[in-house]
């Protein structure tokens, strides 16, 4: 891509052009050796966002309640971007689920940007390059963007560390699964909702967030609070933007938003050394050939993952004066 393309695209992008935004979001996810200066020439721009996350066990009713969200918050003249994170098609190594499937309605509105992003073997319930598309919606002005986790489990712990306030969706007669996974995403809930709240146990279901919460050692100064939806029928929507506000008032006044924004630069930072060094001291020590030989002697278990490592870390220099 030569440069006239690219300047077109970033400018594109900050005046919020959906063209251009999204072969923005298509260079970055495919890590296109353009997406650096893009994601350089945006960077100034980030930060004006609202970073909200929802996740939780699949059937809880997460794309049902962005929809709501989404379309709260567009009576409210806000531009949203959805990120909806998909499983990932063993054929295609694209997004199992489509948007255009889940989000039909929102789709021809122009304040709303959805994308499908496939996981592509990444844990923790999203995708690698969800915060670098985070940063390009934000720059392009979208008042909410929403990152709805791919609906695993225990693993979406990594959606902490993109977002600023996180949404852990339930659902009445999950009683073991809740037991299941209070190790995991009940510990990472700023706000949870128990969406269907028109089944029975609603009210049972909402004790047993409450006694899991009880179990967690840290609260801060922050009780996560509890809010029943039937996201179907867009009730409890306005509760949950009460408690969605509510919470980025205390972020604000704790300075536990900037403590959470610095955290995620620091998990992107580092994110970009692992790949970045892994590839270099690779192709800067053995080469391919060498790291295909090294590969297969360890295969071959003529010596451990370990001595392997080691071989390659020997080959180094640090500068341990510094």
């Amino acid at each position: 891509m030569d440069g006239d393309s690219l300047n077109a695209i970033v400018e594109g992008v900050k005046i919020g052009r959906s063209r251009e935004l999204g072969r923005a979001v298509s260079l970055v996810e495919r890590d296109a050796p353009e997406s650096d200066r893009l994601l350089a020439e945006i960077h100034p721009r980030t930060g004006r966002a609202r970073i909200l996350g929802i996740t939780g066990s699949p059937g809880a009713g997460k794309s049902t309640l962005v929809n709501s969200l989404a379309r709260f918050y567009r009576k409210q003249e806000k531009k949203v971007a959805i990120i909806a994170v998909d499983p990932t098609s063993p054929f295609t190594g694209g997004a199992i689920l489509g948007d255009r499937i889940r989000m039909q309605e929102l789709y021809t509105d122009r304040g709303v940007f959805i994308r499908s992003m496939a996981t592509r073997g990444f844990l923790g319930g999203v995708a690698r390059a969800t915060n670098d598309v985070v940063d390009l919606l934000d720059a392009a002005g979208f008042d909410i963007i929403i990152v709805e986790t791919v609906g695993v489990g225990q693993d979406e712990v990594e959606v902490i560390r993109t977002v600023q306030t996180n949404v852990v969706v339930l659902v009445p007669g999950m009683g073991d699964d809740i037991q299941a996974i209070k190790a995991g995403i009940m510990e990472i809930g700023d706000v949870f909702v128990v969406n269907k709240a028109d089944r029975p146990d609603a009210d049972r279901t909402v004790t047993e967030i409450m006694m899991m919460m009880s179990l967690v050692e840290e609260h801060g100064d922050w009780v996560s609070p509890i809010v029943k939806t039937i996201a179907s029928k867009g009730n409890g929507i306005e509760e949950l933007d009460a408690a969605l506000e509510k919470h980025r008032g205390y972020l604000v006044t704790s300075g536990e938003l900037d403590r959470r924004n610095l955290e995620r630069v620091r998990i992107r930072i580092e994110t970009q050394l692992k790949e970045r060094f892994v590839g270099r001291l690779i192709q800067g020590t053995i080469g391919a050939e060498g790291w295909k030989s090294l590969l297969e002697r360890v295969h071959r278990k003529e010596e451990s993952p370990r001595e392997a490592a080691s071989e390659l870390l020997d080959r180094v220099h640090f500068d341990t004066d510094r």
